[in-house]
């Protein structure tokens, strides 16, 4: 499958943003698909997850109440959409889809190494200023 995000852009503290990531290649009608994110500098971590079976999300702490992902199954786009956004959401932001949801469930955790999920978007760039 692969994988094209888009949306990113400089924003400054308080806006909002909504990150877009375009599935082709193979179908993704049960996978779950996830957004990362690597700062300068920093390990990449997980952010938020759908499972495209079900609409099931997943959200780590410090993006819920202002982060929200959906899938569009007809687009087969799974969007990221940030509100409230702040100076430590600066960061290379990537999409990733794994049909193995456990796996990439865990690796959204932080307990399952990223670098074994099999398809990776070219990252957008988010840029937060205060």
């Amino acid at each position: 499958v692969q994988l094209v995000e888009s949306g990113g852009d400089s924003v400054q503290a308080g806006g909002s943003l909504r990150l877009s990531c375009a599935a082709s290649g193979h179908s993704v009608d049960v996978y779950l698909l996830a957004w990362f994110r690597e700062a300068l500098g920093k390990e990449r971590e997980g952010v938020a997850a759908i499972e495209t079976a079900n609409g099931e999300t997943y959200y780590v702490d410090s993006v819920k109440d202002r982060f929200t992902i959906s899938y569009d199954t007809a687009k087969k786009t799974v969007y990221l959409h940030m509100i409230s956004l702040k100076r430590d959401d600066t960061a290379m932001y990537y999409c990733a889809a794994d049909p193995n949801c456990m796996f990439l469930m865990m690796a959204v955790q932080g307990l399952h190494p990223w670098t074994h999920v099999p398809a990776w978007g070219q990252g957008t760039q988010v840029t937060v200023s205060s």
